[in-house]
């Protein structure tokens, strides 16, 4: 019999503050983070060719991520007090292997702080929980035009699931990208 698998996240480790390049700071978002969350949200909807797409608010965010019992969660980059980069998530459960796993539903960085690692790191950090909670998934999807993420995706790793436009981090990658 296998260990059973603690199906409710601690989104980072008990060093929560990662500090990052350029004074940067990962960290899991707290109360208050929710206007900056929004932001990116919106910015993320332009860059999808979707701006008008966003119903989403500051108060729906909130409790979303901090309400009584939460069910998506967030991760965000923190750089001189403003938000530039979030991971937005939340965790699936597949009837095949019997496990969670962990969906990224917005991954985003602020376009004037791109190439910095921000993105990375944001991942790295799922895939922390992924490793940390026995999560056998992380998944995403990405636009088929979107050259720059698709690339991104490749160099960490994941591969194309051919019938789905769905991202996948499993086994190999997902320990190598852990440990990174």
């Amino acid at each position: 019999m296998t260990a059973p698998i603690d199906p409710a996240p601690d989104p980072l480790p008990s060093d929560a503050d990662v500090p990052l390049a350029d004074g940067a700071v990962l960290r899991v978002a707290r109360p208050g983070d929710e206007p900056g969350i929004l932001r990116l949200i919106h910015a993320l909807a332009a860059y999808e060719r979707e701006p008008d797409a966003v119903e989403n608010t500051v108060e729906d965010l909130s409790a979303s991520l901090f309400g009584a019992d939460p069910r998506v969660f967030a991760h965000v980059v923190e750089r001189e007090g403003e938000i530039v980069g979030i991971a937005v998530w939340f965790l699936t459960y597949s009837t095949w292997t019997g496990r969670h796993g962990i969906w990224l539903e917005d991954l985003f960085v602020d376009e004037h702080y791109r190439g910095r690692g921000y993105g990375k790191e944001l991942m790295r950090a799922l895939v922390r929980v992924c490793v940390d909670h026995g999560y056998g998934r992380f998944e995403w999807t990405v636009l088929d035009w979107n050259e720059p993420s698709i690339a991104f995706y490749r160099a960490i790793g994941a591969v194309p699931m051919e019938e789905w436009t769905t991202q996948r981090l499993t086994g190999d990658a997902l320990d190598r990208l852990a440990r990174s």
